[in-house]
């Protein structure tokens, strides 16, 4: 699944990201790119989980 976070800018934003996606699910692979702002997700869970997840540690998706 892809995610747009129009707040990722930087290498931090990107680790927080994937932290964030891997405290829902720690086999999520993930795979983000500040330029577009695009995160792409490999995982099991539930959009809904992951999207809390991000939305917790201040990366809402748009």
């Amino acid at each position: 699944m892809q995610f747009h976070i129009e707040n990722m800018t930087c290498g931090g934003c990107v680790r927080s990201v994937t932290k964030a996606i891997q405290s829902v699910d720690p086999a999520a692979v993930v795979s983000a790119d500040t330029g577009t702002h695009k995160v792409e997700v490999t995982s099991a869970s539930p959009r809904e989980r992951l999207v809390a997840a991000l939305t917790e540690v201040g990366y809402a998706p748009a």
